[in-house]
């Protein structure tokens, strides 16, 4: 004796498997398309100058000097002033007229940017500059 019939299920209105596919394409298509933001490697505050000039030239090698350890870059390559006098010291050996560009932050410590200077009269660099920024109006 059966009291009650079981009821059939009905089949979804909405195939579930045909969006799953439609959304896997959009998230392909998604990744594919999307550029993304270059950031830069530390972020700088550069100290105001009044007689700001140009930035550095093409031979010149740029040393970034930050607020907080590690202190010193060079480019986007952490070093130690050690590291930094020797590899200062290849440079100038391979081009005599190199010169050297500081880029410090404004809250950076005067030590460290007196140990790029050091390493730079140590490998016998005559051209040393600092980058700045020109105050806003």
């Amino acid at each position: 004796m059966r009291f009650f019939q079981k009821k059939r299920r009905q089949p979804p209105a909405i195939i579930i498997i045909n969006l799953i596919d439609i959304l896997l394409v959009l998230l392909i298509f998604l990744m594919v398309t999307t550029t993304f933001k270059q950031m830069p490697a530390v972020r700088l505050a550069l100290p105001e100058s009044k007689l700001a000039v140009q930035g550095a030239t093409a031979t010149n090698v740029i040393i970034t000097v930050t607020k907080q350890a590690p202190f010193l870059y060079l480019g986007i390559q952490e070093v130690t002033p050690e590291l930094l006098e020797t590899e200062l010291l290849r440079r100038a050996a391979l081009n005599p007229q190199v010169g050297l560009t500081i880029q410090a932050d404004a809250d950076a410590p005067f030590s460290q940017i007196i140990k790029v200077m050091d390493a730079a009269k140590a490998a016998n660099i005559k051209t040393v500059s600092a980058l700045t920024r020109t105050p806003a109006r």
